[in-house]
């Protein structure tokens, strides 16, 4: 199947960033927010990070006005009849995704493709609220979008061939690299990630180590790019203990448990760079 319009639900940090990339790649996009306000806030954002790239060098300024004619913002879920692709990318909770599913299932064109962004949540779950299982996948994208090179594509046991060769076309034409999970509780980064950033945070709560010392040690020691503490907190730790206590829940693993002081930490409203303090204050 040849994607040739797409549609977006959520034009938040993700979402925007999903329908940023989609029409900077030449998609017309389609996208929803439940409240104009929302709606203004998100496409504004869209507007300045594609400034901000025109200031940088990173794109022309004439290519800016064009980005922005392909995106037109909806209230009505109606307005997604016409699309081939449609990404949800709302809150990560089950029964408002499977809701957007439903009402989605009873607007697109029947050969459209479904697909949900969460980092977590089990697609098959989201994908019965359908008539259309083998045209539903998980599209897991990373944050910020526009940067990180990589999407998640999530084949259910339903999905078809056809659409995951489909949605890694559209991926490939967004310039990103594709990995194939399997509907696994976290898919693979976060399967992963999660345990080692709960670990990073109980050797911090148990005073191995300082924070610093904690972030010094792996950036240097491991070759990456940032700390732990530094990236739970780029994440959002309300983000970091959500998908652990999914995880932990689903596969009852301890090593999914998260540590006393990362609770204390979020009923506090210190969520990391979102809040403007987490393990670091970015004030």
């Amino acid at each position: 199947m040849n994607i040739q319009r797409v549609g977006v639900v959520g034009c938040g940090q993700m979402g925007g960033g999903i329908v940023q990339v989609f029409a900077q790649a030449g998609f017309p996009v389609v996208v929803l927010e439940n409240g104009s306000d929302l709606l203004e806030r998100g496409i504004s954002r869209i507007a300045g990070q594609l400034a901000r790239a025109v200031e940088k060098g990173k794109l022309p300024s004439e290519d800016r006005e064009r980005v922005l004619a392909r995106i037109t913002g909806t209230l009505n879920f109606s307005d997604f009849a016409n699309c081939d692709l449609v990404i949800e990318a709302i809150v990560e909770r089950m029964e408002p995704k499977r809701e957007v599913f439903a009402t989605l299932e009873r607007v697109v064109k029947p050969g459209a493709i479904l697909a949900s962004n969460t980092s977590s949540l089990a697609i098959m779950e989201i994908a019965v609220a359908t008539n259309r299982p083998d045209r539903v996948a998980g599209m897991h994208f990373f944050n910020p979008v526009p940067v990180m090179p990589i999407v998640e594509v999530v084949r259910t046991i339903r999905t078809s061939d056809e659409t995951i060769e489909t949605i890694r076309a559209a991926a490939g034409a967004l310039g990103k690299s594709v990995v194939l999970a399997k509907d696994t509780p976290g898919f693979i980064v976060n399967l992963l990630l999660i345990p080692y950033l709960l670990d990073a945070i109980r050797a911090c709560e148990q005073g191995v180590a300082s924070r610093d010392d904690i972030d010094t040690a792996m950036k240097l020691g491991c070759g990456l790019p940032m700390g732990p503490l530094t990236l739970a907190d780029f994440i959002g730790l309300d983000t970091v203990l959500w998908i652990g206590d999914v995880l932990l829940a689903e596969l009852h693993q301890e090593k999914y448990a998260a540590p006393p002081l990362l609770r204390r930490m979020v009923t506090a409203g210190l969520l990391g760079r979102k809040s403007g303090r987490g393990f670091y204050d970015y004030a």
